[in-house]
């Protein structure tokens, strides 16, 4: 019996060993990747995360691949990564929401406010934990088009929400200080 517990143990240990040193090997490429990213090789950084064979760390690839085709000005192919990952069901929901979130603030310069409360509106209510990120969103896209009075009522929102990041009000804040005057004028 007391053998059988020894072994026990011991293949819980070197199965969690062997869990480890494939977590840090993948966060290793994860990292090269990322590395590769900010010195602009780009093809190199994605051969680093087609490498990557922890799950965990593929889908944080693929969100970062996402986030400097966005950054590159190639809204279209991050807005897909990021509807692909948040139509994975097999992802967890807090990844799923955050890539909506990412493909929402991509698309804030190419969709009308209508079209991005159709996509992040969920979102939009006083449980959601996202609600300040979505309304920000809707913000800077009516900002965009000239709807201030649309881009005043999410600010004013985020603002008046302390649940939000301090971070997340003061840029709301930064932002309403330019939408007053605009607001006020069209009056």
């Amino acid at each position: 019996m007391a053998l059988a517990i020894i072994l026990g143990v011991g293949g819980f240990k070197a199965w969690q060993y062997w869990q480890l040193t494939q977590s840090e090997g993948a966060a290793r490429v994860f990292s090269d990747g990322i590395k590769k990213l900010e010195e602009g090789k780009t093809a190199d950084a994605e051969a680093a995360f087609a490498a990557i064979d922890h799950s965990g760390y593929a889908k944080l690839a693929e969100l970062r691949r996402a986030a400097a085709l966005a950054g590159s000005g190639k809204t279209d192919e991050a807005v897909a990564i990021y509807d692909k990952v948040a139509n994975d069901q097999a992802n967890a929901q807090s990844l799923r929401d955050l890539a909506r979130l990412r493909a929402g603030y991509a698309l804030t310069d190419k969709l009308a406010p209508a079209e991005l409360i159709s996509r992040l509106g969920a979102f939009d209510n006083d449980t959601s934990p996202w609600r300040g990120m979505a309304r920000e969103i809707f913000a800077l896209a009516a900002y965009r088009t000239g709807d201030y009075t649309m881009a005043d009522r999410y600010l004013n929102a985020i603002i008046a929400d302390q649940t939000v990041s301090l971070e997340l009000r003061q840029r709301a804040q930064m932002l309403l200080e330019v939408v007053t005057p605009l607001l006020t004028a069209k009056k």
